[in-house]
């Protein structure tokens, strides 16, 4: 379980910290055969808050046995449908371990951190939105800085500092996944390769 932990996205070794810790906590959840919820929340209408889409959007060739992925840039996780997504979620499987992201506001110095925490995420909280808290392990990137106008600083957030807290966390999932679960099915790779030869026919 995490307590907290803070990686610097510019730091060359944070994809590899955020493999390692992620790959602790996610191997005894694939060990127990619990389904694993990638969602990630946000919109592609605000730079600052289009961390979690962009994550979901890099993400979207992971999915495999008893992962799956909630959020992308075509098919965001917003504050109008999180509540839905949320309930869909626990109506379709059984017990399922969340790891929910998300972008936020924090202090200058801490701007381009990325916080991981073992307990739910408050979406929304820098825009005063009453939403749902969600997640059993919490992602969170720091995009810009908190205090007023928010709104206006999430829009005015530079695409470079999100892009490098998307990276080093797709990648740090990604390889997490691939180590604790690893690859998908070999009878869906022979199902391709059969569909691939069917159609070159």
């Amino acid at each position: 379980m995490i307590n907290k932990l803070v990686l610097d996205s510019s730091s060359p070794n944070s994809v590899f910290q955020l493999r390692d810790v992620l790959s602790k906590e996610i191997y005894p959840i694939a060990k127990l055969g619990r389904p694993i919820i990638i969602l990630c929340i946000g919109t592609d209408r605000s730079t600052g808050d289009s961390l979690g889409p962009l994550v979901g959007d890099k993400l979207k060739f992971l999915i495999r046995d008893k992962v799956f992925l909630y959020g992308n840039l075509e098919n965001p996780v917003h504050a109008k449908n999180l509540s839905n997504i949320i309930e869909e979620v626990n109506n379709k499987f059984e017990n399922p371990f969340i790891i929910a992201i998300d972008a936020c506001l924090g202090s200058i110095q801490n701007v381009g951190n990325i916080v991981l925490e073992s307990k739910p995420l408050k979406p929304g909280s820098a825009m005063n939105k009453d939403l749902p808290q969600v997640g059993d392990l919490s992602i969170t990137g720091i995009v810009n800085i908190s205090g007023a106008m928010e709104f206006m600083v999430l829009q005015n957030t530079r695409l470079f500092t999100v892009m490098q807290i998307v990276e080093v966390i797709y990648k740090g999932l990604y390889h997490s996944i691939l180590k604790t679960i690893g690859g998908k099915k070999s009878t869906k790779i022979f199902a391709n390769k059969f569909t691939e030869n069917a159609n070159a026919q």
